[in-house]
């Protein structure tokens, strides 16, 4: 059980990747596997969210499958199919980008199992992904536009604070933003740790000629500072490497190697309120092997149950050590809170 590949429909790599690591994450197989999905949806159809619980629906019957044990792999075709009708970008047996079909995901199962709609609302700012990766301009997050709750924003949703000072008046303010999936700079082209890129993300940053903030205190535009930091920490945090980036008008992807430790990974530098969550476990990776014009995505996920490494190929399915996890193709890293 766990151990089911995914049928390739021809191009849908990042879908099998992605759909491997969410169905390795025990909070959430629990959430599908005892049933209380079902619950959940049934109550969101009474307002009018049949159409919504489709591909919600589709999903928990292949996180089924994929726990029966009983298959080598399976395919994946109907939910591909609902999911289409949902996002027709995806409908196209087309590559994609990995980390844009992981916010469609999450956001599609949020709004199926909570009762007030929401809608995450990736910014389209420093695009430049295999198929446009979608950033907030400050932080490069993935957001949502309203409250709620469902069990994507009790595993998946955390908090960002930016505060912002200006440089004329010193008056503080705070801009408070819901993330779900951390897109973090990779600040070397050669080797680097993800302590690296989480002490770029949240480096001050200073706002000057066409993003200066218009001053309440001074009355007109003005250069300022914005810090970032964490005010909750949610308990799988997701961070997405941004390897594809803009250079002289032309796309390129960094192959930096980007070290990532398993254990112990500690983000109370970033965090500016007590939280539970400060230490987290790796417990999956998406990575992407190739370039811009042709790639191919795997993912590794490690056994809720055996505790060992696996190696997700489509249908293929392998055992792997530990070594073998830490690769410079990773491109989302999922991360689970150690409390």
């Amino acid at each position: 059980p766990g151990l089911t590949g995914l049928q390739n429909l021809e191009n849908t790599c990042y879908m099998n990747a992605v759909l491997q690591c969410l169905c390795s994450l025990t909070p959430l197989v629990q959430y599908f596997l005892s049933g209380r999905w079902n619950t959940a949806l049934h109550d969101s159809s009474q307002i009018g969210h049949q159409l919504i619980g489709e591909s919600a629906t589709a999903f928990g019957c292949l996180m089924s499958d994929m726990w029966l044990g009983e298959f080598d792999y399976v395919s994946p075709e109907a939910f591909h199919s609902v999911f289409g009708k949902r996002y027709p970008a995806f409908s196209k047996r087309t590559q994609h980008d990995a980390q844009e079909f992981l916010i469609c995901v999450l956001d599609d199962l949020h709004e199926a199992f909570k009762e007030v709609r929401a809608q995450l609302c990736p910014n389209l700012n420093d695009n430049a992904g295999p198929s446009q990766e979608r950033q907030s301009p400050a932080a490069g997050t993935s957001t949502r536009s309203s409250s709620g709750t469902s069990i994507i924003t009790e595993l998946f949703e955390g908090q960002l604070s930016y505060g912002i000072m200006c440089l004329t008046c010193r008056a503080l303010s705070d801009r408070p933003e819901s993330f779900t999936v951390l897109s973090l700079p990779i600040p070397s082209t050669r080797v680097c740790s993800l302590q690296d890129c989480l002490e770029c993300f949240f480096q001050p940053d200073t706002l000057t000629r066409n993003n200066q903030i218009h001053c309440y205190w001074c009355g007109g535009n003005q250069d300022a500072t914005v810090t970032a930091s964490i005010t909750k920490a949610p308990q799988i945090i997701i961070f997405h490497l941004k390897r594809f980036a803009w250079q002289d008008k032309n796309r390129r992807k960094l192959s930096t190697t980007v070290c990532y430790p398993f254990n112990d990974l500690d983000l109370s530098p970033y965090i500016s309120t007590s939280c539970y969550n400060t230490e987290y476990s790796l417990c999956a990776v998406v990575n992407h092997a190739g370039d811009l014009d042709y790639g191919h995505y795997t993912a590794f996920c490690k056994h809720s149950v055996t505790k060992h490494w696996y190696s997700f190929d489509d249908a293929q399915v392998t055992k792997i050590p530990d070594s073998a996890v830490q690769a410079d193709t990773a491109y989302l890293l999922f991360y689970i809170s150690q409390g």
